[in-house]
Parts: structure tokens; C-alpha cells; sequence
């Protein structure tokens, strides 16, 4: 985890694409997608079904490791409003275990717009703690520190004539976009613009790693 300052308040960002708020001992991430596997195999594309148990095994051990009592899901924690359903039966055991150790808090987005709690968790459109609006999808009139997701930012660079391709936080002053922590998840540009219209145009990448946080000005 390394120190990150946003909104006044002291944050910690974890290389896995999520974000820790140590004053509150609260997890926050975005975009998990479960059961986007089975959703596509319902209209018979097939993929391997276990991204949901993979999204969970990761978030599972960040809130061991950050000994996290809230956790905050950004929207699209479902990759449809009938996920839950589809959920295997040792997905839906890690998930209850998750959602009945923390004070869980999922944020509806555009895939899961009509959540209904099957999970446990409490559910809401968006929330404003200690001055942070937490939403899905950034809006580009909130002058409000505002944290959300949607968007799955990834960097990417030319490293030695090859493409590479990182999940990154896109930021500016006022906004902070979360990567997507879904295994089974793409990502857009953080230059797309749809990011640019949301955020304006003096914003940066941040990629988190283990021990240092790289920042990277975005033309626009």
C-alpha cells in the first residue's frame, strides 16, 4: 500500500486496483463483474466460470491483509441484476462470508442497476461519507471530492517498442476513477474520450505498486 492524498483525507492505494481509508478502516473497489462468465455463456459464448471465484479469492485476501471492517463496491459489482442467482455455490459462500464480517455497502451501477439484496450488504444509489461522494459513474458537474468507477482506466505505455497495458486510477483534484478489480474485466484508455468528459482535461494516471505510486500526466 502506498500513501495517497485525496479529498482532505489520508488513503492508502493497493497495486490491486483498489483504494484503503485508513480513518475508517474501509476497503473500496469497483467494477468486480461477477458472473460476467456466465452471462456470456448464456447467450452461448463460453468462457471459463470462474471468474467470480477468482474476483472474490482477491478481494477476500485484501480485506484480510488490510483488516478492513467497511468495504465499498463502486457499481457493476454484478454483471447483470440476476448474478447474484447465478452465483456457484463456493462463490456465494465466500461472498456471505465477505458481506457478513464487514459493514458491506454495494453502490448500484448501469449492469446492476436494480440490485436486490440476495448477498447480504446494504444497497444504494450513492453515498456521501465525511465529504466523499461515492458513486458508479463520475459526474462532470460535482465539484465534490468524488470517487467512482465505470470506466475501467488502463494505462498504456511503449515500453522498449512494447505495448504495455496497467489498470490505473485516473485523477484529478476533485475526482478520483477506479480501475476495474473484476478479473474478467477490459478497460478503456485513461485518454478515452468519455474519461476526458468526465474529468476534464488536466488529469493524471495513477499505478499503484507495492512501494511507490506512479504518476503519469494524460494529454488529452
Amino acid at each position: 500500500m502506498v500513501p495517497l492524498s485525496f479529498g482532505g483525507h489520508d488513503w492508502r492505494a493497493l497495486a490491486q486496483g483498489a483504494l484503503y481509508w485508513p480513518a475508517r478502516r474501509a476497503l473500496l473497489v469497483a467494477d468486480l463483474h461477477l458472473e460476467k462468465a456466465s452471462w456470456f455463456a448464456r447467450a452461448g459464448q463460453m468462457l471459463p466460470p470462474y471468474d467470480s471465484i477468482r474476483t472474490l479469492a482477491d478481494l477476500t485476501a485484501l480485506v484480510t491483509a488490510t483488516a478492513a471492517e467497511e468495504v465499498w463496491c463502486l457499481g457493476d459489482s454484478f454483471h447483470d441484476i440476476e448474478g447474484c442467482d447465478r452465483l456457484p455455490p463456493q462463490a456465494r459462500e465466500m461472498l456471505t462470508a465477505l458481506t457478513g464480517s464487514t459493514r458491506w455497502t454495494w453502490i448500484t451501477g448501469n449492469h446492476d442497476r436494480v440490485l436486490v439484496d440476495r448477498c447480504g450488504g446494504a444497497v444504494c444509489n450513492e453515498a456521501e461519507i465525511d465529504g466523499i461522494i461515492l458513486r458508479h459513474e463520475a459526474r462532470a458537474d460535482e465539484a465534490r471530492p468524488e470517487l467512482s468507477g465505470h470506466f475501467h482506466p488502463k494505462l498504456r505505455v511503449r515500453v522498449r517498442g512494447k505495448l504495455v497495458a496497467r489498470r490505473c486510477f485516473v485523477a484529478t483534484e476533485r475526482k478520483l476513477i477506479f480501475p476495474a478489480f473484476g478479473s474478467l474485466t477490459g478497460g478503456l484508455d485513461a485518454t478515452h474520450p468519455e474519461i476526458v468528459r468526465a474529468t476534464g482535461r488536466r488529469a493524471e494516471a495513477l499505478v499503484a505498486l507495492d512501494d511507490r505510486l506512479l504518476r503519469f500526466p494524460l494529454a488529452a
